[in-house]
């Protein structure tokens, strides 16, 4: 009996290992340097694994994505997402690979908003506007996290003018890996005040392979009739503009090269190519297709599902090379964006759906990420 308990005991910790902070097992130059502490809570590593042998590595620093390995055409298995080697990068990191990105996602205009005949007035991080929350959103802090059999549960709570923003908030961001290689996303939030949400993952793919070059082949579909045009600083400038006919219409499969650098349209020489929202055909809150990518190269697939009402397609145009991780120097559009989200500026922007949740509301949203080949 002492020797079965001891021997149990043992498969506890080694399992406990693996699952959390200690795992060594990373491979493809990610190192287990990711424990350490913040403001009292731990932080590590945690491993979601399906029977496809697809395996998902998460930090509870920023609810972040890791590393997500899957297989090409030909089985091989290999990480799709941009990261970096350890915590530090991610504490110095400026480009928010694979974290989740809130209070607000995307930007709001002179980093400001009216809500219930107040102004708040939040951090100008990203020229005149605020960016995913400012100077120290959601990708920069350490969640709670749980694991159970089905999956991973990170909680955070935002402290009433935590970034400007009302309201004591508590979030919740759930992942599950299923064995139909679908990764999902679930958000969740309440809130003691009336205050403005749109939280998103901002994971950078490369389904050739993380640091194998740019994503210009990808051949990429949006399922949107119309995407919101932006001005000189990327604030969208009201208008909900069709995309038939432009730069922007991946109604059907083009590669994501094709036009991104079409610089007579004006679009695409503010955003130095594509970093716009694309208004989603399909109910709001119901889910449905977002967009689907191809890799030539390597067969992989990834299609994106989502209770949200637009999509932001980027294409990597500011990595330049100084961003570092996994073995790789990430060039020049080496990864791109799907970032599942309400309207940027909505805050500023009555006409577009509502980012305000009020107290006694709860707010759910969800995003699938679906991993194949052909």
């Amino acid at each position: 009996m002492r020797i079965s308990f001891l021997f149990l005991l043992l498969l506890q910790l080694s399992a406990c290992k693996l699952m959390h902070k200690n795992d060594h097992d990373m491979g493809n130059g990610v190192t287990s340097d990711f424990n350490d502490s913040l403001n009292g809570k731990a932080l590590g590593l945690y491993t979601l694994t399906n029977a496809n042998n697809i395996k998902v590595y998460m930090s509870n620093y920023g609810a972040t994505i890791v590393k997500l390995i899957v297989p090409d055409r030909n089985g091989k298995m290999d990480d799709i997402v941009l990261g970096y080697d350890s915590l530090a990068g991610y504490y110095h990191g400026k480009s928010y690979f694979g974290t989740i990105v809130g209070r607000y996602a995307n930007r709001i205009a002179n980093a400001k908003f009216m809500l219930d005949g107040k102004e708040y007035q939040l951090a100008a991080n990203n020229s005149p506007n605020t960016l995913h929350g400012g100077l120290k959103g959601f990708d920069k802090v350490a969640w709670d996290a749980q694991q159970d059999n089905a999956g991973i549960t990170f909680t955070y709570t935002s402290k009433d003018g935590e970034e400007g923003y009302p309201g004591n908030l508590t979030v919740t961001v759930r992942y599950e890996l299923s064995n139909a290689n679908e990764l999902s996303i679930q958000y969740s939030a309440e809130t003691d005040k009336s205050t403005v949400l749109n939280m998103s993952n901002h994971s950078y793919f490369n389904l050739d392979g993380q640091g194998k070059g740019d994503i210009l082949s990808h051949e990429l579909i949006i399922n949107a009739d119309a995407y919101t045009p932006v001005d000189p600083t990327l604030i969208p400038t009201g208008e909900i503009r069709k995309v038939a006919g432009t730069a922007f219409d991946f109604s059907t499969a083009h590669t994501i090269g094709e036009r991104v650098n079409d610089t007579t349209d004006e679009q695409i020489r503010f955003g130095m190519g594509y970093d716009h929202n694309f208004v989603l055909k399909g109910e709001d809150k119901k889910m449905k297709l977002a967009a689907s990518v191809y890799s030539p190269a390597t067969g992989r697939t990834l299609e994106v599902s989502t209770t949200e009402p637009a999509v932001q397609f980027y294409c990597g145009n500011f990595l330049d090379g100084s961003e570092k991780g996994k073995g790789s120097v990430y060039q020049h559009r080496y990864g791109f964006c799907l970032e599942t989200q309400h309207y940027p500026d909505s805050p500023n922007q009555p006409s577009f759906p509502s980012s305000v949740l009020k107290p006694g509301e709860k707010f759910s949203s969800r995003t699938i990420f679906r991993f194949g080949t052909r």
